[in-house]
């Protein structure tokens, strides 16, 4: 609305997206509107009831029949400078969720034991953060509707119409289009078909998903499990093991002396159940935007599949992390203390339920992964920090054999 030359919207939310088009009476709903009185679920007959009141009986949506509201209710657009456009992109891409996604990524390229550069370790972070943006933008295109029911999704970009559907297309074109170029171009095509491949699940399967049935939350757990896969990648390391890329066990010394070349299957991180914990906090709104989720379904088998992806994280960090070589035994140790913290946590949401324990549970799992991530490249395979740091000089001096002369 443009009143006295300046651009004003109506401080009023469900009002600025019904709009301007008279809504019947009638139980079905237009598909424009996003809110409405609930009167209008009633069946016919409860006029002039409690339930419906006679000054509601009209054929324009109560919301619309009353008298323009007056100038004060209104207040001014912010003008879109860069500034503000660049915190719309930021929210557009979920940029706390896509840093954390690429510090994943990041942390495979550290893993490695193959050779990179510094090159590729950079492009590899920004052509993962690129595919993350471009999925999270095509994510929200396809959920105004629904993210203007949750309070907590209500302010974003498109829901609030700070840019238009075509802006945030064309945002998400690009980012999808450059994230797997330059992934292709400056590090591997195998690197760029995951992240192609990972736009393609969250955007397409994921998001239609989550509306069809409780299994999305399963493909959102292979879309974040690619980007290490991806950071694995980029130094050459290989999905499937070959006659070049055999699979090796390590382990520990006091069982044996031997010694093996540092080959692994794969850069794969573990499943982590944090998003059940979060699920829980807003299954209400995932109700009220009618989408399927565990936690509403089934919120005591939700809260079930987070203490036991909880307790699977501690064999694979105590016994299939050292074993496969991607670090020393002395991660088995050291990563019990962020683990049996989480295990407890996610044991007293299941057994206890509520959201102060669903809460807990979640606030863990926010520096649990950052935490483990750095206590794996800490005990890298064959890692000398002290050396790296400069702090012991790696001169090795070299003993020369006495024969003894028989």
């Amino acid at each position: 609305m443009t009143a006295g030359g300046k651009s004003r919207s109506l401080n009023c939310f469900p009002l600025l997206l019904l709009g301007a088009r008279r809504l019947s009476s009638s139980p079905v709903a237009p598909s424009n509107a996003f809110f409405l009185h609930n009167i209008q679920w009633l069946p016919p007959g409860y006029e002039g009831t409690k339930y419906r009141p006679a000054s509601l009986q009209r054929d324009v949506h109560p919301a619309l029949a009353n008298p323009a509201p007056p100038l004060k209710a209104f207040k001014e657009i912010d003008t879109l400078n860069s500034k503000r456009l660049l915190k719309v992109y930021a929210q557009l891409s979920k940029a706390r969720l896509t840093v954390l996604v690429m510090l994943t990524s990041m942390s495979a390229v550290a893993l490695s034991p193959l050779p990179t550069t510094v090159p590729i370790l950079l492009s590899t972070a920004i052509g993962t953060a690129l595919c993350s943006a471009s999925a999270n933008t095509l994510n929200q295109l396809q959920e105004v509707p629904f993210d203007a029911q949750m309070a907590r999704t209500r302010s974003r970009p498109l829901v609030r119409r700070a840019i238009t559907p075509l802006h945030g297309s064309a945002v998400a074109v690009v980012a999808g289009i450059a994230g797997p170029a330059l992934l292709w171009y400056m590090v591997n095509p195998v690197t760029a078909l995951l992240g192609a491949g990972d736009i393609v699940l969250y955007a397409g399967v994921y998001t239609w998903m989550k509306r069809k049935s409780i299994y999305n939350t399963w493909v959102g757990s292979v879309v974040g499990a690619l980007p290490p896969l991806m950071g694995w990648t980029a130094c050459g390391g290989k999905l499937l093991p070959s006659p070049d890329y055999p699979i090796h066990t390590f382990l520990p010394d006091f069982l044996t002396a031997n010694t093996h070349p540092t080959r692994h299957l794969s850069g794969r991180q573990p499943a982590f159940p944090h998003f059940n914990a979060l699920s829980y906090l807003v299954r209400d709104s995932y109700a009220q935007a009618g989408y399927t989720m565990l936690s509403v379904i089934d919120p005591a088998k939700n809260a079930l599949v987070s203490l036991r992806h909880a307790a699977l994280l501690v064999p694979i960090c105590s016994i299939l992390f050292p074993l496969s070589g991607l670090t020393t035994w002395a991660f088995a140790l050291t990563s019990l203390v962020p683990n049996l913290i989480c295990v407890r946590s996610a044991w007293r949401f299941w057994k206890y339920g509520g959201e102060k324990h669903a809460r807990s549970t979640f606030q863990h799992s926010l520096w649990y992964l950052p935490v483990v991530m750095g206590l794996a490249m800490l005990h890298k395979q064959g890692m000398d920090w002290l050396n790296w740091l400069g702090i012991v000089n790696d001169e090795e001096e070299k003993e020369q054999a006495v024969v003894v002369p028989q």
